[in-house]
């Protein structure tokens, strides 16, 4: 690619994230890779390091992100973690790209933005499930207009809970399933709504349900955009059979339906057991299973890290930013005060950058300016059924055109 230059990278983390991330690095572009990785533990770093080639392994987080040789820092690390990995970063002057969720609270999140910006360096957030390849095609198809208005989007990731074990501690993570999975789901809502379609209110239950903890193991919540349009949002830590992503968009046009990781379209059944690895928390190998042939591109990391990079190489930014990761966690910290409130609260956008969108005011079109259309239904016989409302009266109007 034209512009296209060779980064070498500080990976923050030595866990599932981290693996993924330098596993898509590694076989991206070409001309980028991990130079340096931080671990917590000295014996998971070397490991990591000599599993992927990496020359440069330690324990010191300001020793990884100040390497003289990177000059980009991947933030793979528990959630509390990640204030002060941006801030070395910031200080450092080097490109920062933070998983999910930016911070544990808006708060939070809102000092990373201003510590990032402040510092006019490159921000993305490593938001993977905005990325993969049929969400892609699908997003480009509302913004084309497929759809029509949006009215409707409903985003689900369960699965039977997190893989290491600071997601299970309330202080580390931040919350439960909601800001661990929710904010995929949030990011993802907002995407098909328009990120310039304000969020006002959320209304969410939370409960803990089946395991033993502080934070909430479930949540559903659903989320008031200015448009009108509603996001839904469904989250567990404890689906049996594997982890369920899926979305649907609902417009005044067309619908879409996505489904990520149950259904891949390559099924099996074995009685035996296939040997090993099958996908991210299935919970065996043997029955029917549904393996993913690339499993790092349709959990969207493989055109995340691609539009990462070469928003940095173009000084544009990515479709994920640091500000978008400050929204996510103002609509999070919503969710949670309406858990405890059960009632609607509003997300507190102290810092709002979207264009208010035009509004249509063209009247529906119809045989007869003073009637609504509101719609058409061929029945079984031929007959074209037609329904309208009168502006005026509020009548509703049936007519039945015989087929021709």
């Amino acid at each position: 690619m034209s512009g296209q230059k060779s980064h070498k990278v500080t990976m923050l983390g030595s866990g599932l994230i981290g693996m993924f991330y330098t596993m898509t690095l590694h076989n991206q572009r070409g001309s980028d890779r991990v130079h340096a990785v931080y671990s917590r533990r000295e014996e998971r770093a070397n490991e990591f390091a000599e599993e992927w080639n990496i020359p440069h392994a330690t324990t010191d987080l300001a020793e990884a992100i100040n390497h003289p040789d990177t000059d980009v820092v991947v933030i793979g690390l528990p959630n509390n973690l990640h204030l002060k990995a941006v801030e070395l970063a910031a200080e450092a002057g080097k490109a920062i790209l933070c998983t999910k969720p930016l911070g544990r609270t808006a708060a939070e999140a809102k000092v990373m933005l201003d510590l990032v910006e402040n510092a006019g360096v490159f921000g993305g957030y490593l938001e993977d499930l905005v990325y993969p390849p049929k969400t892609l095609k699908a997003l480009e198809s509302v913004q084309n207009g497929a759809l029509g208005k949006i009215l409707w989007v409903r985003s689900r990731e369960t699965h039977p809970g997190p893989h290491s074990d600071w997601f299970w501690d309330l202080e580390q993570a931040g919350g439960g399933a909601i800001v661990d999975m929710g904010c995929h789901c949030i990011e993802i809502i907002r995407n098909f709504v328009g990120k310039n379609n304000k969020p006002l209110e959320v209304m969410c239950w939370a409960d803990t349900l089946v395991h033993p903890i502080d934070a909430e193991d479930h949540g559903i919540a659903l989320i008031r955009f200015e448009s009108g349009a509603m996001g839904q949002f469904e989250v567990s830590w404890a689906f049996r059979g594997g982890m369920d992503l899926r979305d649907e968009v609902s417009g005044s046009e067309g619908t879409i339906w996505l489904n990520h990781w149950l259904r891949t379209g390559f099924e099996m059944f074995t009685s035996v057991g296939q040997g090993g690895y099958v996908a991210e928390k299935a919970e065996g190998d043997t029955g029917w299973l549904f393996p993913v042939g690339d499993e790092v591109a349709e959990l969207g990391y493989r055109d995340m890290f691609l539009d990462m990079f070469n928003a940095i190489d173009e000084d544009r930014e990515p479709l994920e930013t640091f500000y978008d990761g400050y929204v996510v966690n103002t609509i999070i910290d919503a969710c949670y005060k309406s858990a405890k409130s059960k009632q609607w609260e509003t997300v507190e956008l102290d810092d709002w950058r979207g264009e208010a969108e035009a509004v249509d005011t063209q009247a529906d079109q119809s045989d007869d300016e003073r009637l609504a259309h509101l719609k058409d239904e061929l029945m079984p016989d031929g007959r074209m059924k037609r329904i309208f409302r009168d502006r005026e009266t509020g009548e509703i109007i049936e007519r039945v055109e015989e087929n021709s």
